[in-house]
C-alpha cells in the first residue's frame, strides 16, 4: 500500500475513532524531509503508509516538527487517529518491522482527542553534534559534521548569549514562499536555551530549546557559531545579525546530517 492508493481505504477509522500520540526516531539519511509527499521518499509518508498497510483506512499525520532532507530524529511526536481498541503494542512492534531499522516506533499511547502533536507541543529542543579533528572518523560520519581546523570552544559559548530569549530570527530562517495577497509568516521565535557541550575525543554538541523554530534556522545558527569559533567573525556580531532581519547577515547553513529533532515539550 502507498499513498497513491488512499483512495482505495476509508477515509478513517470505521469504528469508534481514538487519537494516538507516537514517539518516532529516524535516521534521515536517505529521506526528502518528514513531510509526506507522494512520489518522494519521506519519513512520514513511510510511516503513513506503513500504519495504512496495517491498519486499513486513511491515516493523516501530524507531527511536531517538520524536519528537511537529511536531518534525523530521535524524539519526533506524531499524532493520528485508530478504531477504538487497536492493539498498540502489536501496532508498534508491526511498524518497526515494517520501517526499520531507519524508522523506530519508540512508544505509542492514546491520549485526549485534542491532543495536536505540532499544535499542543509548547517548545522543541534540537541537537548538533560537530565532530573537531583533524581525521574524520567514519563512524559518525552520518551523524556528525565533521570540521577539522580547530573550534574555539569559549568563543562558540559566548556567540550563544545573543541568542536566548525572543526575537526575529528572520536572519537564520530561510524564506518561506507566501502566496499572493498573503501576508508572510512572523519568524519571531522565543529560544529558551542555547548552549556547547565538549563529549570528548573532539566530539562538540550544540542544544537548543525553543518555542519553535522555522525552516533552517538551526543549522544556519550553527553555521553562523562555527564560522565564529574559527576566527572568521567574533561572537559580539551576533546580537547585531539578528537585529539585521535578513538571510544575508548570516553565515551559511550547517549540513543536515548533523542535526537531531532530540525533544518535543508538551
Amino acid at each position: 500500500m502507498t499513498l497513491f492508493d488512499q483512495e482505495e481505504l476509508p477515509a478513517a477509522p470505521l469504528g469508534v475513532p481514538v487519537r494516538v500520540r507516537m514517539t518516532v526516531a529516524y535516521d534521515g539519511t536517505g529521506f526528502s524531509g518528514f513531510a509526506p509527499n507522494p512520489g518522494v521518499r519521506t519519513v512520514g509518508g513511510t510511516l503513513r503508509s506503513s500504519l495504512e498497510r496495517i491498519l486499513r483506512h486513511q491515516v493523516p499525520i501530524t507531527c511536531a516538527g517538520r524536519t528537511d532532507a537529511g536531518v534525523h530524529g530521535w524524539g519526533q511526536v506524531v499524532s493520528f487517529d485508530v478504531e477504538e481498541g487497536v492493539d498498540l503494542e502489536g501496532l508498534v512492534r508491526s511498524v518497526n518491522r515494517m520501517c526499520g531499522p531507519a524508522i523506530a516506533v519508540r512508544d505509542a499511547a492514546v491520549v485526549d482527542a485534542t491532543f495536536d502533536a505540532r499544535r499542543s507541543a509548547t517548545a522543541r529542543s534540537y541537537r548538533y553534534t560537530i565532530l573537531n579533528t583533524r581525521a574524520g572518523n567514519p563512524l559518525l560520519a552520518r551523524t556528525a559534521w565533521h570540521v577539522p581546523d580547530p573550534l574555539d570552544l569559549s568563543v562558540l559559548r559566548l556567540g550563544c548569549d545573543a541568542l536566548i530569549g525572543t526575537h526575529d530570527f528572520t536572519s537564520f530562517c530561510r524564506k518561506p514562499k507566501v502566496a499572493a495577497g498573503q501576508e508572510a509568516p512572523s519568524m519571531v521565535r522565543e529560544v529558551r536555551d542555547a548552549r556547547w557541550h565538549d563529549l570528548g575525543d573532539g566530539v562538540l554538541r550544540f542544544d537548543i530549546t525553543a518555542s519553535s523554530f522555522c525552516q533552517q534556522m538551526v543549522r544556519a545558527i550553527v553555521g553562523t557559531l562555527v564560522d565564529m569559533g574559527l576566527g572568521k567573525r567574533t561572537p559580539g556580531e551576533m546580537r547585531s545579525i539578528i537585529e539585521a532581519r535578513s538571510r544575508s547577515a548570516a553565515s551559511g547553513v550547517a549540513p543536515a546530517h548533523g542535526l537531531v529533532l532530540w525533544e518535543v515539550t508538551y
